[in-house]
């Protein structure tokens, strides 16, 4: 069984894993129903011998709590028709590093727009740039690649130095990951990045371009990324509707006492 988190992660954790990855794969499609719990016993014993029915049951708990399944009492447990995506930021990196392949590669790219221009106020306000600062600027739209259904809007903003006069001012998707691209044309590392969350009414662009109800609100994160150094290598920034994805955070607890850097308010 390979996993994640690394073989000294809890069983229930290991076996959501492999279940995550059996419905990202198809294996276990829309609609499809589960096998029976002692199915997966016996299918997940042969690599957990003392594997319990409890611990399994955590497993499917957690799948459920992630929105990817659905149990309907008396008849048993489904892969939810309209699941919703995942994020997992502090893996993203890592895949990509290793695969070579677009941080969201299971949806269809279309970029809208390459070419330079001033960045947004609330952009400039996130990075701690001065308002109008000129950058190269992506912006694009994913799309589910079965139903061509707009899943994610999204801007890159990259600073001139690195990317003016190059392949990123050209209208098509990149070979690999853009923060890939991106340390090879400034010889820098992406080391460090703050995420900053925020649910919102949707404008009405927005609202036409990912077909969303009246009443609709959407997911936005500004995503800033800097190297060992400190210096800006990107800005992001993506809009999702807020009932098609989930965000997943999963990250070691501190054992020892220590102050942190900026106290949290919730």
């Amino acid at each position: 069984m390979t996993d994640e988190l690394g073989a000294k992660a809890p069983k229930y954790h290991r076996i959501a894993d492999e279940l995550r990855r059996d419905i990202r794969d198809g294996v276990y499609r829309p609609g499809d129903r589960l096998p029976a719990e002692t199915t997966l016993l016996d299918r997940f014993r042969s690599q957990l011998p003392s594997l319990s029915l409890p611990t399994l049951r955590q497993a499917i708990a957690l799948l459920r709590a992630e929105g990817l399944i659905e149990s309907r009492h008396g008849v048993g447990t489904f892969v939810k028709e309209n699941r919703r995506l995942q994020r997992r930021s502090r893996s993203r990196y890592g895949r990509a590093r290793s695969d070579k392949k677009l941080l969201t590669s299971h949806l269809e790219h279309e970029i809208t727009f390459a070419g330079t221009g001033p960045v947004p106020p609330h952009i400039a306000e996130a990075a701690g740039l001065d308002e109008g600062t000129q950058m190269v600027i992506r912006r694009r739209t994913l799309r589910d690649r079965e139903t061509r259904k707009p899943e994610e809007l999204g801007a890159s903003y990259l600073p001139m130095e690195y990317a003016n006069g190059t392949f990123l001012e050209e209208p098509s998707v990149v070979p690999k990951a853009l923060f890939l691209c991106m340390e090879d044309l400034s010889g820098k590392q992406y080391a460090h990045a703050q995420d900053q969350w925020l649910v919102r009414v949707p404008t009405a662009t927005e609202s036409d371009l990912l077909d969303l109800a009246t009443g609709s609100q959407v997911i936005h994160v500004i995503h800033v990324a800097r190297a060992h150094d400190g210096a800006l290598l990107e800005v992001s920034e993506s809009v999702w509707p807020a009932d098609r994805i989930v965000i997943i955070d999963e990250y070691p607890i501190t054992q020892e006492p220590e102050p942190p850097d900026v106290p949290s308010d919730i």
